[in-house]
């Protein structure tokens, strides 16, 4: 590990051991205005959200991101899945930045304020486009390292950063265990019950998905929050916080293109060509590693971890919370812990 990594390490484990209980009880305070956890709150509670995004130019995008926490603090890149965006962190982030940590969550390709900078360049949403925007991001913010965290697409990049870019990742919490996209794979059916689960991606195969999409994606967002995640007591008001990130001009391309190609109905783009070959070999991941899994979870069901335990070579470990397929948001103290326990230095043990 870098002589730079350890002084941050050291510089902020010194000033948040002793404040983050108190920090921490704050902004759980100031989350509790949320009237979905409250409804006794009335509508005139304010809903805590990720304000203000920064925008920054990263590769070929004009990113938008929600940044907190100390600038020298150990960096925490936090990845959105579909169909959510950066609130699955709204009490995540704050907790760890109250524990020192420099926070960074973006909104991915076609989500929220992120743009592309060349309106000629594809549309594309293969993985590993969307994993070297965040090496792009990275870059641009002059993080050398960081601990990478995620869930749904999300878990699927931060996979990919640490299997290809170990050099750049200090840990990895990945929802949902080894997740990377085989193409060979994908064009074998699963059991049904595993294919009913995920209906909208072969409903998104055809020009009447697309239609749908663009006409409905606010509704199909909401059929899929309560199946995702069917013990997940939601209001309106958290749903329409994360809905409006889906009013980006690129989101139904981003989407479908994203479906398609998992299933071999779209072209790759042949910049992406030489990654993805990497990708099909199903690299191992030798960074220190936390994998999660929601006990409530409808796209997933929850595991032990040990059908997938040999992909991950360096230290490892798993754990089951009470939560559905968006488990930062539905379980935001268990995942905090997570991503606190690689970014404090701390090695899980391989159970």
């Amino acid at each position: 590990m870098s002589v730079e990594v350890n002084r941050h390490r050291r510089a902020f484990l010194r000033s948040a051991v002793a404040s983050v209980a108190a920090a921490e009880s704050a902004f759980m305070g100031v989350a509790h205005a949320d009237p979905s956890a409250h409804p006794a709150a009335g509508p005139c509670a304010t809903l805590p959200t990720l304000e203000p995004i920064r925008q920054i130019q990263a590769g070929e995008l004009d990113i938008g991101y929600y940044e907190a926490g100390p600038a020298d603090g150990i960096p925490v890149l936090l990845l959105h899945g579909y169909p959510y965006d950066i609130h699955s962190y709204v009490e995540v982030a704050p907790m760890l930045a109250a524990r020192g940590c420099r926070v960074i969550v973006p909104h991915l390709r076609g989500h929220g304020t992120t743009r592309f900078l060349d309106s000629a360049n594809p549309r594309s949403a293969q993985q590993s486009a969307v994993a070297l925007d965040q090496i792009a991001l990275l870059d641009a913010l002059k993080i050398d390292r960081a601990v990478v965290a995620g869930y749904d697409w999300g878990a699927r990049t931060a996979c990919i950063l640490a299997a290809q870019w170990p050099e750049r990742c200090l840990g990895l919490v990945s929802v949902n265990g080894y997740v990377m996209t085989n193409l060979p794979a994908n064009k074998h059916p699963l059991p049904a019950k595993v294919e009913h689960g995920w209906w909208y991606q072969y409903y998104f195969a055809t020009e009447r998905g697309r239609e749908g999409l663009e006409a409905h994606r606010r509704d199909i967002a909401r059929i899929l929050w309560t199946t995702n995640s069917p013990k997940w007591d939601y209001d309106d008001a958290v749903f329409d916080r994360t809905a409006a990130s889906f009013d980006n001009p690129d989101y139904v391309n981003i989407v479908i293109h994203n479906y398609r190609w998992r299933l071999s109905l779209a072209q790759g783009f042949p910049k992406y060509a030489e990654w993805e070959k990497r990708l099909a070999t199903l690299p191992v991941i030798t960074v220190p590693t936390i994998t999660m899994d929601g006990d409530s979870d409808g796209v997933v069901r929850a595991t032990d971890g040990k059908s997938y335990a040999a992909k991950f070579t360096g230290p490892w470990s798993h754990r089951i919370v009470n939560a559905g397929h968006n488990l930062p948001q539905e379980a935001p103290q268990a995942f905090t812990d997570a991503v606190w326990t690689l970014a404090s230095g701390h090695v899980p043990g391989r159970t």
